[in-house]
């Protein structure tokens, strides 16, 4: 996949133009001390509520609505009901 097509910045310029005047701002920047992790929480607030995305960055660079297959273990909820 050609990482300008996913870049951060290409997202946000996607989101921007989607989302025509509502307001966009970025949530939460969370980055691990490792730099293998980076999430990136990003609001769109409208009129019947906000949209809350979360974007995630590959080890390829890119980034995606989806955390990489590595980290989907992680994410699971069946520890919690253990």
């Amino acid at each position: 996949m050609d990482a300008t097509k996913s870049s951060l910045r290409g997202l946000r310029d996607k989101l921007l133009a989607t989302a025509g005047t509502l307001p966009v701002r970025v949530l939460t920047l969370h980055g691990s001390p490792d730099g293998r992790i980076c999430r990136v929480c990003v609001e769109i607030r409208r009129p019947d509520g906000p949209i809350l995305l979360f974007f995630f960055r590959h080890d390829d660079g890119t980034w995606h609505v989806f955390p990489p297959a590595k980290d989907l273990c992680r994410m699971s909820f069946e520890p919690l009901a253990s």
